[in-house]
């Protein structure tokens, strides 16, 4: 399967990106989007998986800008 990604970084300020992934992101988990390391901070399934390729938006935050419960 692969996932094709659309990471939106939370705030608007720093652009995103669009990644193929071969694996699904998970809330919680650490993503490299160019130079930078982020946080998954939520995640969507834009539509049903087809033909081996799953669309998904990712919204992402600078490390140290997420709130730790």
């Amino acid at each position: 399967m692969v996932y094709k990604v659309s990471y939106v970084v939370q705030g608007g300020n720093i652009p995103g990106a669009i990644k193929n992934e071969s694996h699904m992101p998970q809330v919680g988990m650490r993503v490299k989007v160019g130079s930078r390391v982020f946080r998954v901070v939520e995640v969507y399934e834009m539509m049903p998986a087809r033909e081996g390729v799953q669309f998904i938006h990712a919204v992402i935050a600078v490390e140290h800008e997420v709130a730790v419960f």
